[in-house]
C-alpha cells in the first residue's frame, strides 16, 4: 500500500479564532525552554498562529567526550 501526501500524520491544533480543531499548516517542530517539543504552524483558513505541545520531553542532543585536561609536567621548587 502506497502512502499518499493527504494520508501522511498532519499535526491537528485548536484554532482560537476559529474555534475549531484544524490541522495545522506549514508546521515546524521546536523544542520550549523547559525542554518539551511543540509544534508550531498556521491555521488554513484564516492564518493565525497555531501551537501544539507535544507529549513528552525532548530527547538532549549525545554530550561530547569530554576532552582531556593536557598533562603538565610538574617540577620540583628550586629545580631549573
Amino acid at each position: 500500500m502506497k502512502l499518499r501526501r493527504s494520508q501522511l500524520f498532519m499535526p491537528e491544533g485548536y484554532c482560537v479564532k476559529c474555534k475549531t480543531k484544524k490541522e495545522i499548516v506549514d508546521g515546524v517542530e521546536e523544542t520550549m525552554k523547559n525542554g518539551r517539543k511543540a509544534i508550531k504552524g498556521k491555521c488554513p483558513t484564516c492564518g493565525t498562529v497555531m501551537f501544539k505541545i507535544l507529549g513528552g520531553k525532548a530527547t538532549p542532543p549525545p554530550a561530547a567526550a569530554p576532552a582531556a585536561a593536557p598533562a603538565t609536567e610538574t617540577k620540583p621548587p628550586g629545580n631549573k
